[in-house]
């Protein structure tokens, strides 16, 4: 950070409340599908995570802020800045969860947007930019198998052409999902951001994972953002009598899928991937009756990984090991690229601002990558960002309803995420964007 803080500048002194951050996150998990099981389920593009965005807009508004949702359907509330002219300075994440997911991915990013917002409302902080917090619609990649649309769409990765070729499993496209949750999906081009109006963008999150905890530290700040590539693998065989039809004379497409995803495991396990992640999160077969061969089967697969190049050899690998157990079987196999995200290095001097911020805070931090893709490596494209995690407990389980987040931890990531704020909103000089 660079330059001298402008007079009646306020630091960040205040704490945020533990009983808020509590309130806000058991708020938002109510709005759950009801007898959907445990944990939360709030699939992106629905209701109910509109109903989730509209609690945002009401507290958000109480505060004073003007809100507005974007033609993606994400929520934007904003401070204006005393200088006029001012690129804005942001901070937010998502709403929406997986299938019977947790309380706090996403939601404890929303939430610390908004207790920083409560933060400098109440405190009468003045601040030379304009502060957004944002809430990006859809960033869940369970429904539609492409995640972060809301963000994609704001940094020009998603058009609304792409829109209709993005499917979940009852056959709905984002477009018609829009439709039916009034966004009119032709517009979704005005959501679009612009570089020149923004400044800096920090995400907090939680970390997903047990690093934070086995090293017993408060704070990750992330530099790396994973890459992901997303497929559909299909197996074509042949549906016969599991009585009538012997062994030698099968063409099982479950055995040849069942094959395919312990090539992914071993492919991911070998010296030339380490650090590659892929999982089979789900696979459908058909007919699925027990007494018939399985005739068709589905696999969705992920592929992560830190380094662009090994994570696009990992899925060439695996989609030509696919065919391999396909010939090798008599089992037509077909791939499909579902969704595809670079690993992203974010901007140092965000980082440099958010590490000096919590040094001075007194909280111990480790600079770390992140394993799961986030909205701000999708709007990183269009304004420096950066991101902040806070531990994750239950040896870092997420996507489950035990996820679990300690609410002393938040309030310091909410603490820190204040601070680094106006840090950046202090700093005489954003020149050094890299």
């Amino acid at each position: 950070m660079s330059g001298a803080e402008p007079e009646n500048t306020v630091v960040a002194s205040a704490s945020s409340s533990a009983q808020l951050v509590d309130e806000l996150i058991t708020a938002f998990a109510e709005f759950s599908e009801p007898d959907s099981g445990p944990g939360v389920t709030r699939p992106g593009y629905s209701v109910l995570e509109r109903k989730a965005h509209d609690h945002f807009t009401e507290r958000m508004t109480q505060l004073g802020l003007t809100v507005h949702a974007d033609a993606a359907g994400n929520s934007i509330a904003e401070l204006p800045g005393n200088e006029p002219g001012l690129p804005a300075i942001g901070t937010g994440s998502h709403l929406d969860s997986v299938p019977q997911g947790g309380h706090y991915d996403g939601i404890a990013g929303v939430v610390a947007a908004m207790e920083v917002a409560r933060l400098i409302v109440e405190n009468k902080t003045l601040h030379r930019h304009p502060l957004r917090f944002v809430v990006f619609a859809a960033e869940e990649g369970a429904r539609f198998g492409q995640a972060c649309t809301g963000s994609r769409i704001i940094a020009g990765l998603t058009a609304a052409d792409d829109l209709n070729d993005l499917v979940d499993g009852r056959g709905v496209t984002v477009a018609s999902a829009m439709q039916e949750i009034g966004i009119d999906p032709l517009r979704v081009g005005d959501a679009k951001w612009r570089s020149k109006d923004w400044c800096a963008f920090i995400e907090l999150h939680i970390e997903q994972g047990s690093v934070l905890m086995d090293v017993q530290l408060p704070i990750g700040v992330v530099d790396l953002i994973s890459g992901s590539t997303r497929l559909k693998i299909t197996t074509h065989g042949r549906a016969s009598h599991t009585g009538g039809t012997p062994m030698h004379l099968r063409a099982d497409a479950l055995t040849a899928a069942a094959q395919i995803v312990l090539a992914a495991e071993a492919l991911a396990n070998d010296d030339e991937h380490r650090g590659t992640r892929i999982t089979v999160g789900r696979l459908d077969v058909h007919p699925a009756s027990i007494t018939t061969i399985p005739g068709d089967c589905e696999m969705y697969v992920d592929i992560r990984d830190v380094d662009s190049d090994r994570q696009r050899d990992a899925a060439t690998a695996f989609i030509a090991t696919a065919y391999q157990i396909g010939h090798d079987r008599a089992v037509e196999v077909g791939s499909e690229i579902l969704a595809d995200a670079s690993p992203v290095v974010l901007p140092v001097f965000v980082r440099n601002t958010i590490v000096g911020a919590v040094a001075e805070m007194g909280l111990g931090y480790r600079v770390m990558p992140s394993g799961a893709s986030h909205d701000a490596q999708m709007i990183n494209h269009v304004v420096p960002t950066g991101m902040i995690f806070v531990p994750s407990q239950n040896h870092g389980v997420s996507h489950s309803p035990h996820e679990l987040t300690l609410t002393p931890d938040i309030v310091r990531g909410v603490d820190a995420l204040h601070a680094s704020m106006l840090a950046l909103d202090s700093s005489a000089s954003h020149a050094a964007h890299d």
